[in-house]
């Protein structure tokens, strides 16, 4: 028994010796960076940052970070599947490696690889995120500061407003096309205040949409019903269809800004350049919500398998979810 008990003060204080370690090393590796960045720019691969960002590095390494202390903390039993570990290093590295590498001087240079850009912060790096569903393995890995600010309640009642079904799916597909609107973009692009705002919007509205949608518990205490979370995954797919369609066959050049910056592929021509930036607005989206369809089904399939088991996690509600057999005519 002493043995058992004395495992979990182990394995903290092993954690706390790492942490001084790591949080040095990635301050010191910022610092590093920051400084080759401004004074020998040309000396940094092509996955360093075209611009730096303290936020942005410090959010993504960090994040890392806490996920694989949180991991350590976590009794083996209660740790995630290796599926979504893999889906939460997969949504990080997408998000951070349109941000923090030299993909965001091609985002900058080319109306179609910004539309790559903000997909990849928008949908795919949100959606493998969520889909990993890290909140309680992130908690266990931040510091307990970090995790009560986190907790306000300002800061819950204001994820739990912008969760609100409808109002989730008007900010998520409005965020996205607000920074099309042509003159919009112009100056977000010109503007690096407007441009990091642009990109924070992306990735945040993302994250709060897609973990709404593939929220894999029931409701409560998830804050709608799989039904609901089906319905967002497909109502919002329309609308990007359309504005992607809008985009690509529309004869006249909307986004002259890549035109005074100068293309990477001048020989693509504006016209060409924005048919392809269209169809990306338009197909990779519209995937993305097919795929949250099945993921949203698959989870209310687990959900009645666990509940018909007597082992379904409500907290402690035992009210039934949804009958798949409604959907399916079985």
């Amino acid at each position: 028994m002493a043995d058992i008990r004395a495992e979990p003060v182990t394995v903290w204080r092993s954690v706390l010796n790492v942490d001084g370690l790591v949080y040095a090393v990635i301050i010191a590796a910022a610092i590093a960076t920051w400084g080759l960045g401004r004074n020998h720019a040309a000396a940094l691969p092509s996955w360093a940052p075209w611009e730096f960002s303290w936020v942005e590095f410090l959010t993504g390494w960090l994040s890392a970070w806490w996920y694989v202390r949180g991991l350590t903390l976590t009794p083996a039993d209660e740790r995630p599947s290796p599926v979504r570990g893999v889906a939460f290093f997969a949504g990080l590295l997408v998000v951070y490696g349109v941000l923090e590498t030299r993909f965001e001087y091609l985002a900058e240079h080319q109306f179609f690889f910004n539309r790559i850009q903000h997909v990849a912060m928008h949908h795919v790096g949100p959606l493998l995120l969520a889909l990993a569903w890290p909140g309680a393995t992130l908690s266990r890995g931040m510091p307990a500061v970090l995790l009560r600010a986190l907790r306000h309640p300002v800061l819950t009642g204001l994820v739990r407003v912008l969760q609100q079904p409808v109002l989730a799916a008007v900010l998520f597909v409005g965020s996205f096309f607000f920074w099309l609107v042509p003159s919009i973009h112009f100056q977000a692009m010109i503007d690096p205040r407007l441009f990091t705002l642009m990109n924070w919007t992306m990735v945040v509205e993302g994250i709060l949409f897609w973990c709404l949608v593939l929220d894999p518990r029931p409701a409560p205490p998830a804050r709608a019903s799989f039904a609901a979370r089906a319905a967002l995954a497909v109502v919002v797919m329309f609308p990007q269809i359309i504005g992607g369609a809008m985009i690509a066959f529309n004869p006249h050049n909307l986004y002259t800004f890549y035109d005074l910056c100068g293309r990477i592929y001048p020989g693509l021509g504006a016209h060409y350049d924005q048919t392809v930036g269209g169809m990306i607005i338009w197909i990779p989206p519209a995937m993305m919500s097919v795929l949250a369809l099945v993921l949203v089904l698959n989870a209310l399939r687990r959900c009645e398998e666990r509940e018909n088991s007597g082992r379904c996690d409500n907290d402690n509600d035992t009210r039934p979810v949804i009958d798949a057999r409604s959907w399916t005519g079985g």
